[in-house]
């Protein structure tokens, strides 16, 4: 006589929920269910073995995710004279299994406890997805499966890049199982990790000028965080005769790629938010997951990369985001070459800090403005290159040369000749209309 267990279920009838039963035994140590048996063991029968064979087998194909017909196998078996559908289940290779009306959450996930299908707990799920998924997180299936890429679709058009199912695939969104992985949550339009921005007065988060939370897809988030700390990316300029130097209290590259470095190797394990912090004298990027292991501070200073996600950079490097792995740090530093204060780079064993100076904020902004004569004299230097070769292809420049070859105004043109010929660098001969300038072979440079 046939008894209930862990790896046995009976069925007086068929009923709905066989699949919730399915769904456990594919999901723990397989099992076997029994249509036509009553609880207590008796034999009952079923009056039509196959239409319930078809009815067992088209509630599994369309109701459980991913695919598990190919662990199940259903036949009859004749047990006392009487018809009775066996429903055999083997453990799955890629749990959890769920109810595709439910969703990969405890209402949807099932297990055996015993001689019982109930719930699974969000840990026995979490457990399932990385026993099946391993230890990455973006190669793993997405807990949440309804997912919409509105966003995602506007951002890769925008970069002229192809973005349906089949690049989805490629790109690792949908895995070999054709379900969902993180990677496609992290930049589907319900991403629920988010990014904190926060203007501050002063040096310290004491008084708070400005603030802004995004959340959703991570390409949506980069262009709203870039935009926020632009608004607060002031310009200083200054003159000196024909020359305007507009310096940035923030190189736009550096705060580029601080910020792509923020979102691409960040620990998305983990739900703490990315913060990004905005002083009178500082922007701090601040995102969780220290250094990978095996990677020193020494080593990222020298470029080394080892990435986190590889597959979400890859798409970033698709989207032309970044042009190389294991440049951005180096970029950074480039930067701020001229600069007295040099960004700072943190690491803890849970979290990452890239502090960008403000160029533009006491001491820094001074050691700058000295090195300014120098970028003039080498811009000068510069002009008087360009000019050079035009008169050496035409024997000659004119006003018109000068605007279309630096694409400046016709005054601008008209004050920068007249500069140079002052400085003795260029000849000028004719008038009106017929005005040359020659260089002066006899001027230094």
């Amino acid at each position: 006589m046939q008894t209930e267990n862990k790896t046995t279920e009976l069925k007086r009838e068929y009923v709905d929920d066989i699949k919730n039963t399915v769904v456990a035994f594919a999901n723990c140590d397989g099992g076997t269910i029994y249509i036509g048996i009553n609880d207590d063991g008796s034999i009952r029968g079923v009056d039509d073995a196959d239409e319930t064979m078809l009815r067992v087998t088209n509630a599994i194909r369309d109701a459980v995710r991913p695919d598990v017909t190919m662990f199940v196998d259903c036949g009859g078996e004749d047990i006392d004279g009487k018809q009775v559908v066996r429903v055999t289940v083997r453990r799955g290779t890629a749990r959890p299994y769920y109810l595709r009306g439910k969703g990969i959450r405890p209402e949807g996930v099932y297990v055996r406890q015993g001689a019982s299908t109930v719930p699974a707990s969000e840990t026995a799920i979490l457990d399932m997805i990385k026993e099946t998924g391993g230890d990455s997180y973006e190669a793993a299936r997405s807990l949440i499966q309804q997912l919409t890429f509105d966003k995602a679709a506007e951002f890769f058009k925008r970069r002229g890049v192809s973005f349906g199912a089949a690049q989805m695939r490629t790109l690792r969104m949908i895995g070999e199982d054709g379900m969902y992985t993180n990677l496609a949550f992290l930049l589907s339009d319900q991403c629920a990790h988010s990014l904190k921005m926060a203007v501050f007065e002063g040096g310290r988060k004491s008084v708070f000028k400005d603030r802004l939370e995004l959340s959703g897809s991570l390409l949506a988030q980069l262009d709203g965080a870039y935009e926020f700390i632009d608004r607060f990316n002031r310009t200083r300029a200054e003159f000196d005769g024909l020359d305007r130097i507009d310096r940035r209290d923030y190189p736009p590259e550096a705060v580029r790629e601080a910020l792509l470095n923020a979102l691409v190797h960040r620990d998305y394990s983990f739900s703490a938010p990315t913060l990004i912090s905005v002083f009178d004298d500082r922007i701090e990027f601040v995102s969780v997951g220290g250094l990978v292991k095996g990677l020193s501070m020494d080593d990222l200073r020298l470029g080394v990369s080892i990435l986190r996600n590889p597959n979400l950079a890859n798409i970033f490097y698709r989207l032309r985001l970044i042009e190389a792995y294991g440049t951005g740090m180096l970029k950074i530093n480039e930067c701020y070459e001229e600069a007295l204060q040099k960004p700072k780079i943190e690491a803890s064993s849970h979290a990452f800090k890239v502090t960008l100076p403000n160029v533009n904020f006491g001491a820094g902004a001074e050691a700058v403005a000295e090195k300014v004569p120098a970028r003039r004299e080498r811009a000068k230097e510069e002009r008087v290159r360009v000019i050079e070769e035009l008169c050496r292809e035409n024997g000659y420049v004119t006003r018109k040369d000068l605007e279309k070859a630096f694409e400046i105004s016709q005054a601008t043109a008209v004050l920068l000749l007249r500069k140079l010929t002052g400085d003795g660098l260029l000849v000028k001969e004719g008038s009106g209309s017929n005005v040359r300038y020659y260089i002066n072979s006899g001027a230094s440079k």
